[in-house]
């Protein structure tokens, strides 16, 4: 089983090492910096060596089966992936989501890199998309409609132009610009992002709103408190067009909120605005002056673990093995549940990709999760793109859909996992480093 994945620590301080070379001589002082180099290596060794083969075997299971959705729900010309399908594949709706898009511009990254398809078609997959994001899908300031037209691009249901849909779009066009070579790529991928106009948006106040419509104009919602809003932010800041100015990462509240003795930054909002932003940032060994916020999801999703066991009078089949309620579909049609503080009329139902995206966060309990799922439930939640989106055990209800935000998700935090690849990717583009030191974001000690 997988243990959790280790954060790097300090090197050793010099004095013992001062010490050793004082009763010892050059010898002991070659052997400490040798325990040195030993220790170092060990402190940073990436998240695959927390993992099992058999733990490997099953989140690469996992991670196919995601590819297999992002490649097979896309359109092959606009790369708009849809915002959700049947389970078992042969979808005909055609509504696209740009946060879909995003994580699977990400995937299409993943599956380049371990050769899940043709890299050459993946490339050609990925440029389409980038150049139909440029000049073919409708847009205001380079901010995008929410829901579109998988093939023609066109807004659908009226929507709102998001601005935290655009941000997970976003995050999935610069990790492209940064794995793939191809200039043309990387040109298209820089010149989406810069187009980006974060003050309009900021409609004259110090906080983001969550969007525009061409008919109402701002809605009068804001992005003013803690949640998935953190690479929202950080992309505003790092702009080096029409950026966000740095103060407004200090704009939205942190309320600090305590469940049998954890204590976290959190609002009334479901398991996955801790893990978004960190999948794309990565807020390991950062903080500012009010967080590690790495630290605070590990906590988080404790917590939550923690709420879903204390549910075990109404609901028998919640486990140690057996938990994790996000936003998903349900009986009742889609619901933004989940808890501490319990929402949303939670009713028993099981949502995979709750604990899937915690896997940086607590990867033995997680893995044991998922593994359990799949283990007692098999065909009846596992389809064609890897688990449904949610089902009842109680009930019996199971979604007859996956959806592209809850694949996606999964996927990237499998990966981040096992080989850190998105993060290392996504972070070496220079806007996010420079956002995160203008934001505060710091290594202590540096």
């Amino acid at each position: 089983m997988a243990q959790e994945t280790p954060k790097p620590k300090q090197q050793t301080p010099e004095k013992p090492r001062h010490q050793i070379a004082k009763r010892n001589g050059r010898s002991a002082l070659c052997l400490g910096f040798l325990w040195c180099l030993v220790f170092a290596v060990w402190s940073f060794a990436p998240a695959t060596l927390a993992l099992s083969a058999d733990d490997d075997r099953f989140l690469d299971t996992l991670e196919r089966a995601s590819f297999r959705f992002f490649w097979e729900s896309a359109d092959p010309n606009t790369g708009l992936v849809k915002d959700r399908s049947r389970a078992d594949g042969q979808d005909p709706r055609e509504v696209a989501s740009i946060a879909a898009t995003g994580f699977g511009l990400t995937a299409l990254c993943i599956a380049h890199e371990r050769r899940y398809f043709s890299r050459g078609e993946i490339e050609s997959r990925v440029l389409n998309t980038l150049r139909f994001l440029w000049d073919g899908l409708p847009h205001e300031r380079g901010f995008y409609y929410h829901f579109v037209n998988f093939r023609t691009g066109e807004r659908v249901w009226k929507c709102e132009l998001s601005s935290i849909d655009t941000a997970l779009l976003l995050c999935g066009v610069l990790t492209a610009r940064r794995h793939f070579r191809n200039p043309e790529i990387r040109r298209l991928g820089e010149q989406i992002y810069h187009r980006v106009d974060w003050r309009w948006m900021l409609k004259g106040s110090n906080v983001l709103a969550h969007g525009w419509k061409p008919e109402t104009g701002f809605l009068k919602s804001n992005w003013d408190h803690y949640c998935e809003l953190m690479m929202l932010y950080l992309l505003a800041i790092g702009s080096p067009s029409n950026p966000a100015p740095a103060e407004t990462w200090h704009a939205f509240t942190r309320p600090v909120f305590e469940y049998n003795g954890l204590k976290f930054i959190s609002s009334k909002d479901p398991l996955f605005i801790h893990q978004y932003s960190h999948a794309w940032f990565d807020f390991r060994n950062r903080r500012d002056a009010y967080a590690d916020y790495f630290e605070n999801s590990v906590i988080a999703t404790k917590a939550h673990k923690q709420f879903c066991l204390d549910l075990r009078d109404r609901y028998p089949h919640f486990a140690d093995d057996m938990w994790g309620v996000t936003a998903s579909d349900s009986a009742k049609g889609y619901r933004a549940w989940g808890g501490p503080p319990e929402h949303g009329d939670i009713d028993g139902t099981l949502v995979p990709c709750a604990a899937a995206g915690s896997l940086p966060f607590l990867a033995a309990e997680t893995i044991q999760v998922l593994r359990a799922l799949r283990a007692r439930y098999g065909e009846r939640i596992w389809k064609r793109y890897g688990f449904i989106d949610a089902f009842n055990p109680q009930t019996g209800w199971h979604a007859p859909d996956v959806i592209g935000i809850d694949v996606g998700i999964s996927m990237l935090m499998a990966e981040n996992l096992r080989s850190e690849f998105v993060w290392r990717t996504f972070m070496k583009n220079p806007e996010a480093t420079a956002a995160m030191d203008r934001a505060g974001l710091t290594v202590p000690g540096n």
